[in-house]
């Protein structure tokens, strides 16, 4: 089994609340979403990006706007809609969960272990 695989498919897992959550406090362009995802070291390329957000537009989550750029063409910028900020709410609760679930597993692993 590769080792990479699994951490690539663990990322995917958690991509979609990244980007919402990412949206949460302002409108972005894709490009900035793309560097903050990368900040955070989650490697993520624009071909797994753009088909996720039209995804997630396509959903009701995001909705976009067209501005002009000084230095280039017009950006899309994405924005939550208030179906978006809802879902994002229960992911939230859903992440916590699941953070919790996975540190008692693992925790207990260890414990175990020693």
């Amino acid at each position: 089994m590769n080792i990479e695989n699994t951490k690539a498919q663990m990322r995917k897992g958690v991509l979609e609340y990244c980007i919402l959550s990412i949206l949460e406090s302002e409108d972005q362009y894709a490009s900035e979403i793309l560097d903050t995802l990368k900040d955070a070291k989650m490697l993520v390329v624009e071909g797994t990006i753009y088909p996720l957000l039209t995804r997630l537009k396509n959903a009701g989550l995001l909705t976009y706007r067209w501005e002009e750029s000084t230095s280039g063409p017009p950006r899309k910028y994405y924005a939550l809609t208030e179906d978006g900020t809802n879902f994002l709410k229960e992911l939230d609760t859903t992440w916590d969960e699941l953070r919790k679930a996975v540190n008692l597993v693992t925790r207990s692993k260890s414990t175990n272990n020693e």
